[in-house]
C-alpha cells in the first residue's frame, strides 16, 4: 500500500540532516496547514536545483555551468590548489578573504566504517587536477577529524608521490580565543607547530 501524501512528504523530510520523525512531521504539517505557496515554491527549486546544477569540471564544486565562476577567473592563483571536503567548507575558506588561489572539493571524505574509499572521491580527478602544469602548491584543507586526517594522509602520500608539493593547513588556539577556554588537545598542537618571531 503506497502511503499517502502527507505520509510521503514527512519521509521525503526526514531525509534531511537533523530531521528526525517529530521535526518532519512538524514541517510537513506547517508547509499544508499555513504556507502551500512556500511548498509549492520549495518543491519548485529543488526540482530546478536537481535539473540545473551539476559539478564544476574543474573543481568539482556545484555549478550550473561547466566551468564555476570561480575556477573561470583570471584574478585567481592558479598555482594553488585547495582541497576541502565540501562546497561549505570552501564558502568557509573564501570568507577569511586570506586566500587568492583555486579550489578542489572532493564532496566527502575517507570513511571506512561508512563504506568511502579512495575510489568514491575520484581521487583521480584531484590528480589530474593536481598535475595539469598549472598548480605548484596543494595545501590541504580537510578538517581534523579521524576521517578528515585520513584522507589527508591518502591525499598527501598520493600527491608527493608525483612530486606535488603539498602543505596543511594549521591548527591552533583560535583568534580571539583564552588560553583558559581552550581544549588541551588544541592547546598542545598550538605548542608543536609554533614557529619564531622577530622584529619587523
Amino acid at each position: 500500500m503506497n502511503p499517502s501524501g502527507l505520509e510521503a512528504l514527512i519521509e521525503a523530510l526526514r531525509c534531511l540532516p537533523g530531521i528526525g520523525p517529530k521535526s518532519a512531521q512538524r514541517l510537513a504539517y506547517h508547509l499544508m496547514q499555513h504556507d502551500r505557496p512556500g511548498a509549492a515554491r520549495l518543491g519548485d527549486a529543488i526540482q530546478h536545483a536537481l535539473q540545473a546544477i551539476r559539478h564544476c569540471q574543474r573543481c568539482n564544486t556545484f555549478t550550473e555551468l561547466d566551468i564555476c565562476e570561480r575556477c573561470a577567473s583570471p584574478r585567481r592563483d592558479a598555482s594553488l590548489l585547495c582541497v576541502v571536503e565540501t562546497p561549505v567548507d570552501m564558502n568557509m575558506m573564501e570568507q577569511t578573504q586570506a586566500y587568492q588561489g583555486l579550489y578542489y572539493v572532493l564532496m566527502g571524505r575517507i570513511s571506512p566504517l561508512d563504506g568511502v574509499g579512495p575510489r568514491a572521491l575520484a581521487m583521480d580527478k584531484l590528480l589530474a587536477r593536481a598535475t595539469d602544469g598549472m598548480v605548484r602548491e596543494v595545501i590541504l584543507a580537510t578538517n581534523y577529524t579521524n576521517e578528515g586526517e585520513a584522507t589527508a594522509h591518502y591525499v598527501m602520500a598520493m600527491l608527493q608521490a608525483h612530486g606535488i608539493n603539498v602543505t596543511r593547513i594549521a591548527r591552533g588556539v583560535p583568534v580571539g580565543g583564552e588560553l583558559e577556554f581552550v581544549d588541551s588537545g588544541t592547546l598542545a598542537q598550538a605548542l608543536r607547530e609554533r614557529r619564531s618571531v622577530g622584529a619587523n
